[in-house]
This record gives C-alpha cells, structure tokens and sequence, in this order.
C-alpha cells in the first residue's frame, strides 16, 4: 500500500515519463526530496521515442543509468535511405573509437523510464496512477490537487515541474499555450517482433514499391523488435489507418520487398503527425515546464525525447542549487532562456527534415521528387537527404556565458558551447572527461607541474578541480580542443554541472574565476 502523500514537498514533478523521471533522479542526487506524479500505473507501452543520442547517455550517466541502457539497447552509427528500390543515401555520424558512447543507442522508451527510476536515490517518490487536477500558484510556490488511487490530495510545493506532456495540465491550468506549426501528414507506428540478421542502422524508403506513394522508416530495436513508421495518405481516416486489418498487410507488403521472411507479429499500433511548437517561456514563477510540456519537435532527427533529457540536464543543477540557497532565483531564467533557444534550432531543423519526409504540398513534393532522382548519379545531392541527427545545441547568448578575452586556439570550447569530450590517461585507467561532468561546478586546470595552492582552495568555493597534464592528455585531444596551443600553455577552463563551457582564461588565478561567478549570482 502507499504511503500517504505527503504535506508539503520541495518539488513535485508533474509526469512520470523520461523527462521527468531523469529529473527527479538528477535531483535527488543532490539530496533534493521531489515528489513525481505519473497518471498512468507503470512504465509506458510501445517504443515510443527510441533513439538516445551520445547526450542522452551522457546525462543519464550523470545517475548511473547509462550503463544499463547501453548494455540494453542497440547502438548505431549511421543509415541508408532508398528512393523506391534504390540506394541513394549511405550516412555516417561522427564517431571516433576513443568516444565513451555510440552517436545513437536504440531502446524503448518504457526502459529508458525503468534506468532512470531505478537510478533514483530515497529522495525521489514516485507514485502511478494519480495526476495533477489543479494548481494555484501561491507566494512561495503552488498548492497543487493530485487525484490518487485513494482520493484527492492537496500538495504545497516549493517548486513545480511540468512533465506531463504534450497535453499538460499543468500549461492548460496556467492559461498557457503552445505557439508554431502543426503538420497535417500522418504515420503510423508499428511495433512488431521478428529475428534478422540486418545491422542496426536507420532505415528510409521513399515512394518504396511495398507502399507506392509512402514513406517507411525502419529501426531495430532490443528483444528481435522492428520499429516501423510509414506515411499514410491525407485522404485516409487515422481511426481506420490503426486498425490491424489495415495495418498488418502494409506491413507485410515492406517486409516482403525487403527480404525480411522470417515470423512476425504485432505488439503495438499507434499514430502520429509532426508538430513544430514551444511555449515562450519555461518559467512562470515556481512553475518550470521541460519535455513536451514545454516544446513539441518532429520525430524526423529524434529531437524530441533527447531535448527533453537535455532539458532535464540544464534544469536539475539550477534549481538544486536555488533550493540549497547557491544561488538566487533569477538564476532560473537561464534554463528558459537557454532551453527556448535551443527548442527553437531543434524545431528548425525538425522542420526541414519533416518537409523532406512528408511533403506539406505540391511544390515540396516536387523538389524531393527532383532531389531523390538527381541523388541516384549524384553524390554532391546526397546529402540533402540526411536528416540531420540530433547534436547539442550551443547557448551562444546565454547569461552565464563568461566573456573570453582575445583570440584562441580552437572555439569548439567558447562559452555556451558543450564541453568537448577527451580521453585522458587517469591514475586508474582511462578516463573520459564527460565522466567528470553531472554534478559540481568543474574547473579544467590546463598546467605542467605543481598546481598554485590558490586553485586547491576552490573547492571551498563550491567549484571541484581536475588537473589535466600533458602526460594525463596523451592522445592531446583535451588541450587541443580545449584551445591551448601546445603543450606548455596554461589556462583554467570552468564547465558548468551540466557539461557547458562557461569560462576559459589564460594562466592559473583563479580570481577572475570566482569574480565571474560571483558576478554570474553564485555563492562563492
């Protein structure tokens, strides 16, 4: 039986999906009691969103879940796409052998959910089957009713995350809506289990001769399970285009073209068309929105749950360090304005690749027609065709960002920029630096020799410190793409909890360090 609900919580996190799971468990690693609210009673059904990017895995580290995801899910590294029956995109992502994680990592969303819950500390309650009816925003938070298994509840919570959703109660209940664009194509997802032999990678047929007129996509998936998408036509009815009768022929058609001959069967048929939309803001008061509560991006590019995680990544150590009295509210509005911006390139993008797979009109379908002839012979056209996988977005106006001064070596480390990952040689192996991110302010010491005792103070300061000598930085991946120019050059470099460069400066006084952040609203 569960426990009573409780009085009052520091936060409760509306919505129980990935999102909010992974924020809840980020949180409670800090110590930070939240109470999550998940209307449904387990884990979801079907795949749902399966593409976890190198990001994705890299915050669920932050909680431990990242190894089981691995160790679960299908990693890849790139794909092919067909126009008809021939071959007119073979694509690869960036990816080197010393990276801790594949580009992309195919599992279902319900075991995204399960990592993540399990990752939690005793901090973090979960409790199914109840939801959020109402909120009242108050001075110092929200009185929030919750419908439980056992009746209504009332909640105070110092904060309040909403999770819950593309149909959020939370938004409808602050007046709030979704601004963009609404695409009128549809698909129909398939979940079906069959054994093959196919290397994982992305799948797309374009006018495939199994679906004249269509647009398929293939993914594999853990436990012998295809993940298949096709485009319906406008004219057909999305309650009909569900029903097994009509969907299990279709499917049976592409797998037949494909050679696909072994047994099959159904597990689960759902619907979807894109979406292009974000609320302005992800902060109203001590109400924080994050997932598609807060923005609603084309699965084309699986941009949607993976901005969600990064969502959670930038928000967690904020508001842990807002409630731990580290710094002050306002430092809340850099999530908004962080996350809007990056909402924002991720629906571009979203859009375009949403275009070229299901053409919103004549002339688009036009052009792709055009495109996918000329890719046939030409390899210069090819890469129209990509659909631009998923990457970290950088925050280049972000109000954290610490100005640099002059000119350096490499800008993949500006301020705003995701810290770059490197292998260094650590004093029990290998080491990642992306291992090092999750938790504290990082600050980077670029030296050769012994550190100044100034810079071992700074963990006083609330900012924890690595040392990375030329003899640790072997393969010279960290100054290199850190910006220092040789080996002998020193430099101090501050990453934010969540793996965002926030400063760089030359030499190893820390001062103006700890002038930024105090300037920036941290307690130091």
């Amino acid at each position: 039986m569960n426990s009573p609900f409780p009085d009052r919580v520091p936060v409760l996190i509306a919505g129980g999906g990935p999102v909010g799971l992974t924020l809840a468990a980020l949180l409670s690693r800090y110590g930070i009691d939240c109470l999550v609210v998940e209307a449904d009673e387990a884990y979801c059904s079907g795949s749902r969103a399966i593409c976890m990017s190198r990001r994705s895995q890299e915050i669920l580290g932050w909680v431990g879940a990242d190894k089981p995801l691995v160790d679960k899910g299908l990693s890849w590294v790139g794909g092919r796409s067909y126009w008809r029956d021939a071959e007119v995109l073979h694509f690869q992502m960036p990816s080197e052998p010393t990276q801790r994680f594949a580009p992309m990592v195919n599992i279902q969303q319900f075991y995204v959910e399960e990592f993540a819950h399990r990752a939690g500390t005793a901090a973090m309650d979960v409790r199914w089957s109840s939801r959020v009816t109402a909120l009242r925003n108050v001075a110092d938070g929200a009185e929030v009713e919750v419908q439980g298994p056992a009746g209504l509840h009332t909640v105070h919570a110092d904060w309040v995350v909403a999770c819950d959703g593309g149909r959020s109660t939370v938004r409808e209940q602050l007046g709030l809506q979704l601004q963009g664009t609404q695409y009128d194509g549809k698909y129909v997802i398939v979940d079906i289990v069959q054994k093959t032999k196919r290397a994982v990678e992305r799948l797309a047929w374009f006018d495939p001769p199994s679906n004249p007129g269509s647009t398929i996509l293939m993914h594999r998936q853990p436990d012998d399970v295809w993940r298949i998408d096709y485009q319906i036509r406008d004219d057909e009815d999305p309650i009909e285009a569900v029903k097994p009768e009509n969907v299990l022929p279709r499917v049976q058609s592409h797998l037949r073209m494909i050679g696909e001959d072994e047994p099959w069967e159904p597990l689960w048929i759902s619907i979807y068309n894109a979406k292009c939309l974000s609320l302005d803001s992800y902060r109203h008061g001590r109400v924080l929105f994050a997932g598609d509560a807060a923005h609603l991006v084309p699965i084309f590019g699986v941009r949607g749950l993976n901005s969600g995680l990064d969502d959670a990544g930038n928000l967690a150590w904020k508001l842990a360090a807002v409630i731990e009295g580290r710094a002050g509210e306002n430092l809340l509005d850099s999530y908004s304005t962080e996350r809007v911006h990056a909402a924002r390139e991720n629906i571009a993008y979203g859009a375009k690749s949403t275009e070229f797979m299901a053409p919103p009109n004549f002339a688009f379908k036009l052009m792709r027609e055009a495109t996918l002839r000329l890719a046939l012979s030409d390899d210069k056209v090819r890469p129209l065709i990509n659909p631009r996988q998923s990457s970290p977005i950088t925050y280049v106006d972000s109000p954290l960002n610490v100005a640099q001064a002059g000119a350096w070596a490499s800008d993949l480390a500006a301020p705003g920029a995701p810290a770059p990952e490197a292998l260094l040689a650590g004093p029990h192996g290998p080491l990642h630096l992306t291992q090092c991110f999750g938790r504290d302010m990082l600050c980077l010491v670029f030296a050769d020799g012994t550190m100044p005792e100034a810079l071992r103070d700074l963990p006083d300061h609330g900012v924890a410190v690595l040392a990375i000598e030329p003899e640790a930085d072997t393969l010279g991946q960290a100054r290199q793409r850190y910006g220092l120019p040789d080996a002998s050059a020193e430099a101090l470099v501050l990453v934010r909890p969540d793996g965002y460069v926030m400063g760089r400066w030359r030499g190893l006084d820390p001062a103006p360090l700890l002038a930024a952040l105090e300037l920036k609203g941290f307690a130091v």
